[in-house]
């Protein structure tokens, strides 16, 4: 199946088109689709009992792994960063979604969830992955890179730089791997993690990317008004959704630097929608208990 390119427009000499990521995918859409694939057959292969993997309370890995394990009949399992949330899951779609989709929650502290990657970390929450897949937080391993090297088509080399979200690494590293030598891939964080570019550096060996970290908005799922007018006023323009989370904050970057010149890699722009909409109900909902304004849907 082949995914759909719009071009969106041009300025200051610079076009750009997004590669609808956002519509791709057997259930699960985008990044999450292509990050699932081969660990979902990987799991299949191995007869695990289940997959088990870890998130925060908005996670969209969360809910596509749930969604994931559904479809595949995996009983799935989520850790989810904050024990609060489990009094508090009614309120969270994101949440409310994975156990409708049959995954087990596991609430865990923030001090305790810090130290997933230690060996007695399954000791502390006293549940034992015996015999369960583990997929690390964000979906980010090999396999992941896989799927995510898929995104690139044959005739992709007409682009000069090719735009990402960064969250843990998964979808630049596999971008970095399937792009040709005289492309420039460009990745634009969406949370504050100052380890960031080392932890894309393990992933991958090339040197033909840049990660830009100025266009945040206070961190992983922080926002500003600017941002939320940006993103309604590109729907209403393009008839595109964009999430608040990564794709959102990739284009304002795109279009913000192009804007004042300080864009230098290339003319030709190729960015990726990865997907991540399930967020926007969520991330609505607390809008409106604040009284703020909400993303239109």
């Amino acid at each position: 199946m082949k995914v759909a390119t719009n071009f969106i427009t041009e300025i200051n000499g610079c076009k750009i088109w997004i590669r609808r990521e956002d519509e791709f995918g057997e259930g699960i859409k985008g990044n999450k689709y292509r990050k699932l694939k081969y660990n979902i057959l990987k799991a299949k292969t191995n007869n695990s009992k289940g997959i088990i993997t870890f998130g925060g309370a908005f996670s969209n890995h969360l809910f596509a792994t749930a969604l994931a394990g559904k479809i595949n009949g995996i009983k799935t399992f989520g850790i989810v960063r904050g024990d609060e949330w489990s009094y508090k899951v009614k309120e969270n779609p994101t949440l409310t979604n994975c156990i409708d989709n049959g995954m087990k929650l596991l609430y865990v502290s923030r001090k305790i969830y810090k130290q997933k990657s230690s060996s007695k970390f399954w000791s502390l929450i006293d549940f034992s992955p015996k015999d369960l897949y583990i997929i690390p937080e964000g979906g980010t391993n090999e396999l992941a890179i896989r799927g995510t090297s898929e995104m690139l088509q044959e005739e992709d080399g007409i682009y000069d730089s090719l735009c990402c979200p960064v969250g843990t690494g998964g979808t630049i590293a596999g971008l970095i791997k399937s792009s040709n030598s005289n492309q420039k891939v460009i990745g634009y964080s969406s949370l504050n993690n100052q380890e960031l570019k080392n932890e894309v550096n393990n992933l991958v060996k090339d040197n033909n990317w840049d990660l830009i970290d100025n266009y945040t908005f206070g961190g992983y799922a922080k926002t500003k008004p600017e941002l939320i007018s940006f993103i309604n006023n590109f729907k209403e323009k393009y008839s595109i959704q964009l999430d608040p989370i990564y794709s959102g904050k990739m284009l304002f970057g795109i279009f913000d630097k192009i804007k004042r010149g300080k864009w230098i890699w290339g003319k030709n722009i190729l960015a990726f929608h990865t997907g991540g909409l399930q967020s926007i109900e969520g991330f609505n909902l607390r809008q409106s208990q604040k009284g703020l304004t909400c993303i239109s849907i």
